[in-house]
């Protein structure tokens, strides 16, 4: 007897998903820089509390993209002495494409930085999306995803990853180099990435491990 191959039914939640967070980027993109955005970004700047300085500061240098490229490395070389070497290079492309399609957007958007309030941190790029907010939900997310796969730590640690991002994402708000609507079409985007890339990466993580 020939059984017909069923066709695959969409995931309507990852679709929905999906759809939701580019439609916040979008709105990001183009509703940015608004009486509300002002707002906000006046009411996180830290320029006249220097204890507030010190942490942004701190957040800030846990998504620097030379920290978490390096990290990305380190990591993917543990799994490859592992003997996991297809998994490692999976997750560094994610990370690695992923901080590349950030730094892609900012320079084909080109928006221009914040200029209501000094910059307390250097910056060279234009301003959307936040590369610290979109490579740190990359990066965190993914690594939370891996490390705790089919163990009862993944939902906390996907928290833990999430918060640790939205901290950072905050950071670059407070140290006035960032327009909120610039971090959340970051997260946005970065959330989006890890969805998109996390199928194609199971399997490799299954053909690992088989």
């Amino acid at each position: 007897m020939i059984y017909e191959a069923r066709p695959r039914r969409p995931h309507w939640p990852l679709v929905a998903a999906i759809v939701t967070l580019a439609g916040t980027w979008l709105a990001m993109l183009l509703l940015g820089r608004g009486p509300l955005d002002r707002m906000i970004y006046e009411a996180f700047y830290a320029g006249h509390r220097p204890a507030l300085i010190v942490i942004a500061r701190i957040f800030t240098f846990l998504g620097e993209p030379t920290v978490l490229i390096a990290a990305g490395f380190l990591f993917a070389a543990w799994l490859w002495r592992e003997g996991r070497g297809r998994l490692g290079f999976a997750l560094f492309v994610v990370i690695m494409l992923g901080r590349g399609l950030s730094e892609v957007q900012k320079y084909w958007i080109a928006r221009s930085r914040p200029d209501i309030e000094p910059h307390l941190v250097a910056v060279k790029t234009p301003s959307f999306p936040s590369g610290h907010a979109a490579s740190s939900m990359v990066f965190y997310l993914t690594l939370a995803l891996v490390l705790t796969a089919g163990t009862r730590w993944q939902r906390p640690s996907v928290i833990a990853a999430a918060l640790l991002s939205l901290l950072i994402g905050i950071s670059r708000v407070m140290l006035g180099v960032h327009w909120p609507s610039d971090v959340v079409g970051g997260w946005a985007f970065g959330m989006v990435w890890v969805l998109v890339t996390l199928k194609p990466a199971e399997r490799l993580f299954q053909a690992d491990s088989g």
